[in-house]
């Protein structure tokens, strides 16, 4: 579960870094910012960096989620089985 929190917790910080970036640079140059373009921009760029900057927290998040899951299923044919023979 830490992984998850860590990985969405950088994601955020990704995500409203980008978005006062954009913001502010698009305040700077036009002398007004359109709210709705800079979130969607922030999206867009936060979601690519985070594709290359999170590559590690993302692989953990997903390790742990397949363990997870290979302890449900083997968890689920203990229990099978288990019906079988009753």
């Amino acid at each position: 579960m830490k992984e998850f929190w860590v990985y969405t917790g950088l994601r955020v910080v990704l995500f409203v870094a980008a978005l006062a970036v954009v913001f502010s640079a698009w305040l700077l140059i036009a002398g007004e910012a359109n709210i709705l373009a800079s979130v969607v921009i922030a999206f867009l760029v936060s979601g690519i960096g985070s594709y290359f900057l999170l590559e590690r927290q993302r692989q953990a998040l997903a390790q742990h989620v397949e363990a997870r899951a290979s302890r449900a299923t083997t968890k689920f044919d203990e229990m099978k089985t288990k019906e079988d023979v009753d």
